[in-house]
């Protein structure tokens, strides 16, 4: 009997070390998204050869369209998806319609393709944005308490490292495998490259995306008496305006949200706009793409390292550590004049990026109900959407009035201090205590 419940224990170990290494996966999978479709390789392609030189305002438009399409649909998926006990289910959907639009990319070739290319970057967009709803809300579920701060960080470590790989081995096609084309001109063949980049993003994607659901146990409904034979539409619309009604009552959640919502602004504002930045600067492209691979790979040990900062310090000191990061990031990149300037703070944003995303995400994790995790990560997604309006808006506009984009970055400064001190009147163990007495109240229910 002894020897039974000994290898019961080891099973349930090797269960749960399976089930976090196919969590952490899906990071290395849709990050190739984000670094090559949506961060150098399609907005390129787009403005060589789709677009001929115009390609700002209408890139910006499409950009803007889809985090809106997503940041409006994911609290109310997530709402559906606690009902129905279908995390995995409406993952798989919106992974599919990512996976399918970036390799409809492939038919992407001339100018006249402008409309199917703006359309194809939404619907991938939204795929994109939508996986990650669920995803985050399967977080509670699969990392112990303990751990879940480790265990996201662990998921941003490997989501960096996999999005640089494959970014990696796009730079290598798009320069070197023109020079193996001598039937086609430079330009046909660089286009060829590009297009070949974004199916790998689609292959790298579905292939990488399959532990999770083969590993990963879906969490039971948490279903109420009241919902009992109504639609998921009904449930899920419901569920929603009852989350926006209710949703201060989580004095500590509903706190956190508001100063994600603030910092991450200057965060993404960093990510999306550093490139159109050093670009204004005269920087060459080389170095441009230079420092965001050298992002992705310095990031992941730091996303790691944050993760036991976390553990000995706190969730709240370890992320105001990394805004304290950026706030020097962004007074120094006033200054910035050398193209190794830009290596120097970029190796300053890879200490503390992938830390800062992590322990926001699992924060959320502790302060949650992990009984409506899906409903409240979608709040989170809207912060995470709406994080590249702002923050882009207010540095455009300073550059805009200014005519000094060193202005308009320094500007970004704003966010991490507010960030900072909204920080300290967030009550760590009061929001989770809350959150354990909902769970425990459902359960009992």
């Amino acid at each position: 009997m002894e020897i039974e419940n000994v290898v019961s224990v080891e099973e349930e170990k090797q269960q749960y070390k399976r089930s976090v290494r196919a969590w952490t996966m899906y990071d290395w999978a849709n990050s190739a998204f984000a670094t090559t479709v949506m961060g150098v390789v399609l907005p390129a392609y787009f403005g060589d050869f789709i677009a001929k030189g115009a390609s700002v305002p209408i890139w910006g438009q499409a950009v803007a369209i889809g985090s809106l399409l997503a940041a409006v649909l994911s609290p109310i998926l997530g709402a559906i998806a606690d009902f129905k006990a279908s995390k995995k289910k409406f993952m798989a959907f919106f992974i599919a319609l990512g996976v399918i639009s970036t390799a409809l990319l492939w038919f992407v070739v001339s100018p006249e393709d402008q409309t199917l290319c703006i359309v194809l970057y939404i619907l991938g967009t939204v795929g994109f944005a939508g996986s990650l709803v669920f995803y985050d809300s399967l977080l509670p579920h699969v990392a112990k308490e303990d751990e879940i701060d480790q265990v996201s960080s662990r998921g941003y470590a490997l989501g960096y490292i996999g999005g640089g790989l494959l970014l990696l081995i796009n730079a290598i096609m798009i320069f070197v495998g023109p020079r193996f084309l001598t039937s086609m001109s430079e330009s046909e063949a660089t286009a060829l490259m590009m297009r070949l980049s974004l199916v790998s993003v689609a292959v790298w994607w579905a292939i990488f995306s399959i532990p999770i659901f083969k590993h990963v146990k879906e969490p039971p409904a948490k279903g109420e008496s009241s919902e009992i034979g109504k639609s998921v539409l009904t449930v899920g619309f419901q569920r929603l305006v009852k989350a926006f009604a209710g949703i201060r009552e989580f004095k500590d959640l509903f706190l956190f949200l508001i100063t994600f919502f603030v910092y991450a602004n200057g965060i993404g504002t960093i990510i999306t706009m550093a490139a159109a930045f050093a670009s204004d600067l005269g920087f060459s492209t080389l170095t441009i793409l230079g420092t965001f691979l050298m992002v992705q790979f310095v990031a992941a040990p730091f996303a790691i390292l944050f993760g036991k900062l976390a553990k000995k310090m706190g969730n709240k000191k370890a992320i105001t550590l990394a805004l304290l990061v950026y706030t020097v990031v962004a007074v120094v990149g006033y200054f910035m004049s050398q193209e190794w300037h830009m290596f120097l703070l970029g190796f300053g944003v890879a200490m503390v990026q992938g830390g800062s995303q992590a322990l926001s995400r699992s924060l959320i994790g502790k302060m949650m109900p992990k009984s409506r995790s899906a409903e409240f990560y979608g709040f989170f997604s809207v912060s995470e959407k709406f994080n590249t309006v702002v923050g882009p808006a207010l540095m455009a506009f300073i550059t805009a009035q200014t005519g000094n984009p060193r202005l308009g970055i320094v500007s970004l400064v704003i966010f991490f201090i507010a960030g900072i001190i909204l920080l300290r009147f967030v009550n760590i163990e009061r929001g989770t205590a809350q959150a354990e007495a909902v769970d425990r109240q459902m359960v009992e229910l």
